[in-house]
């Protein structure tokens, strides 16, 4: 049966940055507060007429993916992208993606799974080259969280940002790759982070070049935060057991970049130093299905992975729904 291997990856965020500093000038709020609670110093939003749609971010992060494996759009059999921003509700943002790409071979559909529809679109374009039906696919992580921000809420204003990141996978019949991958999800739990119509655009005046969409985020941070670290600790421990693989075999773990406070409890629940563990919360914020592909891409880049070696992905999100995959790295 073919396995399925990362060949490329690539991410791309906007060219603003915001910093906490900033922040202080919108909501009541502070850098310190900011930093102790999550982790996160700045973020990324998108400017209107500045080329940052969420096609625009796709379609870059994926020609850094494609030219990284060294192949073409023509050579995409699959077009598989997570996210709750699209530039519209349909057609889907991989078709969009897939437009702009001349990728016209590829069967190109969008994911809603929240934070984990990477994941999600990991497993599915995976399983479609162990079946046979794709060789070469193209999974995307997409948001712009800045339109979906009620800024009348501190506490979840000053999580999210925007951004992209793509991986190239392929077909091989070596026993590397995509080892598995471990899907759950419980709608009981979806009040806890869900979008609401929103009723009137209060956007701060610093914030008027933003794309605000109808509806606004609502989180219950607290539940949520206990509900995720059990979740995360339980498919990684699913992932390496499935696998046979100890904690102390990894290379890298690679959690999505929610919150500073939830990626230390689940891995001090591993039992995984921080040193094993890629973060970059800090720079980005909470990109949702776009943060671990840009963690990917960037832990890639920096020489952080070595062939052969064991990399863990771990997500969390609305739904809810979290899941897991285990990497033997090959680039």
């Amino acid at each position: 049966m073919p396995q399925a291997y990362i060949s490329g990856t690539g991410s791309k965020t906007p060219r603003r940055i915001l910093s906490n500093k900033d922040l202080e000038t919108i909501v009541d709020t502070s850098d310190e507060w900011i930093i102790r609670r999550t982790g996160i110093k700045e973020r990324r939003f998108c400017t209107k007429g500045e080329n940052e749609s969420s096609t625009d971010l796709g379609t870059q992060a994926s020609l850094k993916a494609m030219e990284m494996a060294g192949v073409s759009p023509k050579n995409l059999d699959m077009i598989v992208v997570g996210t709750v921003t699209p530039d519209r509700q349909f057609p889907s943002a991989a078709c969009m993606v897939q437009e702009t790409l001349n990728a016209d071979n590829a069967a190109s559909f969008d994911i809603s799974a929240g934070c984990s529809g990477f994941i999600y679109g990991l497993s599915v374009v995976s399983n479609a080259i162990q079946c046979g039906t794709c060789r070469t696919g193209l999974v995307i992580g997409i948001e712009r969280l800045s339109s979906v921000i009620n800024w009348q809420d501190r506490s979840t204003s000053v999580l999210l940002g925007d951004g992209a990141g793509a991986v190239v996978l392929s077909s091989t019949n070596n026993h590397y790759g995509i080892l598995s991958t471990h899907l759950k999800s419980d709608g009981g739990f979806g009040e806890l982070l869900y979008s609401t119509e929103r009723e009137t655009y209060n956007t701060p005046e610093i914030l008027k070049n933003l794309e605000i969409k109808p509806f606004y985020l609502i989180m219950e941070g607290n539940r949520l935060f206990k509900r995720a670290v059990g979740c995360l600790s339980e498919i990684a421990r699913e992932a390496l057991q499935h696998n046979s693989i100890s904690s102390d075999e990894l290379e890298l773990l690679i959690p999505h970049q929610a919150n500073i406070r939830i990626i230390k409890a689940m891995a001090k629940n591993l039992r995984i130093p921080m040193e094993k563990v890629y973060t970059n919360i800090h720079k980005y914020g909470n990109t949702s299905s776009a943060s671990i592909p840009i963690a990917l891409d960037e832990a890639n880049r920096e020489g952080r992975i070595s062939k052969d070696g064991h990399v863990l992905l771990v997500t969390f999100g609305a739904g809810l729904t979290w899941g897991a995959s285990l990497l033997k790295w090959c680039i």
